[in-house]
């Protein structure tokens, strides 16, 4: 059961980063030229593989009860600030993520700057891209690494990681557009469902509690997340009407 949702967890959430990276690395593309943008694209993989490669051992070496303590309390923190962004979306507090909108804005900005080139590449095209995707892949290393440790199986998480970046480079090239049509908001509200969840559950773990039935109360714990959040989407549209 839990391995099951490490690796929606890991796919879900590395899915939403993707395609943010993805949308960088097109912007780029498309107005600085696919060298600059692809070479950013491989410098900054190969940043990510060596953190992934010393982290994950690293982090092998801290107690269980400690790391799912640390690790439980951080997946919470962000949690909660991706579902708190979820739900004001939902009820209507926040604009939708627009993906189209912000590939807009790359392009305009990538347009607009200037022509520097080194080693032969568009120094720009290459610094946007690496930055882009180094940034979002940062966040996918974090989850990997913390999910992988906590549950004793960092290559769970990495399948759900890599299943999501398959799918998001296929249909990116196929493409070769933001990904506009995926339900990004839906899925970061899953998302925050998922790191509040797994942040409860390791952080209750990690203190020193049991939970009954141990993995099998993860679904019981989810469903009070997921209860709660509607729960507070449905409040919170009420009162958008209410004052309106």
């Amino acid at each position: 059961m839990t391995a099951g949702f490490l690796i929606a967890s890991a796919f879900l959430a590395s899915g939403v980063e993707f395609v943010e990276a993805l949308t960088i690395v097109l912007a780029a593309g498309v107005t600085r030229g696919w060298r600059s943008a692809l070479a950013g694209l491989a410098a900054a993989t190969v940043v990510l593989a060596a953190i992934v490669a010393a982290l994950g051992p690293a982090l092998t070496l801290v107690p269980l009860s400690a790391l799912r303590l640390v690790v439980g309390a951080l997946l919470l923190a962000f949690g909660l600030q991706w579902l708190r962004k979820a739900i004001l979306r939902a009820s209507g507090y926040k604009p939708l993520h627009d993906e189209e909108a912000i590939f807009a804005r790359e392009l305009a900005e990538a347009r607009a700057a200037g022509v520097r080139h080194r080693a032969g590449l568009d120094w720009y095209g290459f610094t946007l891209s690496f930055k882009g995707v180094l940034l979002e892949g940062l966040e996918v290393a974090f989850i990997v690494v913390t999910f992988g440790s906590t549950q004793g199986s960092i290559g769970l998480a990495a399948i759900g990681a890599g299943a999501a970046l398959l799918l998001v480079v296929v249909v990116g090239v196929l493409v070769r557009a933001p990904l506009a049509r995926v339900p990004e908001n839906t899925m970061k509200f899953a998302v925050g469902v998922m790191l509040t969840t797994f942040g409860i559950f390791w952080s209750t773990e990690g203190a020193g509690a049991h939970w009954p039935g141990d993995d099998a109360a993860l679904p019981v714990v989810l469903a009070f997340v997921v209860l709660l959040s509607f729960a507070s989407v449905g409040a919170l549209r009420r009162r958008r009407l209410a004052f309106a």
